[in-house]
């Protein structure tokens, strides 16, 4: 615990969101190990809180309001992944009464199609990047497909982790491990041998550090022309949701998928597998009511 919060009783210092404020804010976030992403992501939403407040002090009411202003700009998933960095900071700062709740989400019954990837245009975007020798990306997605790990996971795919055929993730103070299947060992043990890669991550950048998330988003989205695949549906996370869908319609055992995943709900894992829209209208067909 830092030195921070052992004083956020002293809650009349900390009623406004200021710059100084923020930046202990983020040094908090990375103490509790969240990934830089995620420590991007709560920095942006606090910084646009200060915004609203325009250098009044938190309050309960004001929250309310500002939640109101979310939902009129976006869908209730959005506005509570936004409110999730908000109430982190208000209790980090000693606000904890000024908390606001969620918005109350009815679970998806089926999948928006128009922004999951689909196995073809998978293939597609998988051919394009072979027959353009883009080599790196080609593995990338073999990857991240062949394992539904996460992006920021992607750096324990080491030398070491394929030649033992399993990788252990540790991630937001949990650990897990993940097998790789013999097709993708001997995959990635093809492109080692051709970048002379013998420890540490399989994928690196030329200066021989992980890849992040904006190197692969940037080259993924320039495969998308080449391989007629619209460019709102290549992002890293889809090749995980397409991973779960294709897990399950094999297995359809949803608790042993959520521990795949690394899910701490099982409720988030069934959004990764919700039917599609046609599959709905196929079962509203058989029903036979009209």
């Amino acid at each position: 615990m830092t030195e921070f919060m052992k004083n956020a009783d002293e809650k009349t210092s900390y009623k406004k969101v200021t710059e100084k404020m923020i930046k202990k804010f983020q040094q908090y976030l990375q103490e509790e190990e969240k990934t830089e992403s995620t420590v991007q992501k709560y920095t942006k939403e606090i910084e646009q809180l200060a915004g609203f407040l325009q250098g009044e002090d938190i309050q309960k009411e004001k929250m309310i309001v500002y939640r109101k202003i979310l939902q009129e700009k976006y869908q209730a998933r959005t506005v509570n992944v936004k409110l999730s960095a908000i109430n982190a900071y208000l209790r980090f700062s000693g606000n904890a009464e000024c908390r606001i709740r969620y918005l109350k989400v009815q679970q998806r019954a089926f999948i928006d199609e128009a922004r999951e990837l689909e196995e073809m245009e998978y293939k597609r975007l998988l051919f394009t990047a072979k027959t353009q020798k883009r080599e790196r990306m080609y593995y990338i997605l073999l990857t991240l497909s062949g394992t539904g790990i996460r992006i920021s996971e992607l750096k324990y795919i080491t030398a070491e982790a394929v030649r033992a055929g399993q990788s252990e993730i540790s991630l937001k103070g949990k650990n897990r491990k993940i097998l790789l299947s013999r097709e993708l060992r001997e995959k990635l043990k093809e492109y080692m041998e051709c970048q002379g890669i013998r420890t540490g991550p399989v994928f690196k950048t030329k200066n021989g550090n992980p890849l992040d998330r904006s190197n692969i988003c940037h080259d993924m989205k320039k495969l998308c022309m080449a391989a007629d695949v619209n460019a709102s549906k290549v992002f890293p996370h889809n090749l995980r949701h397409l991973f779960a869908r294709k897990y399950y319609e094999i297995d359809r055992n949803l608790p042993r998928l959520a521990d795949i995943l690394g899910h701490s709900s099982i409720e988030t894992t069934r959004i990764y597998v919700a039917a599609s829209v046609k599959e709905h209208e196929k079962i509203l067909e058989k029903m036979h009511f009209m």
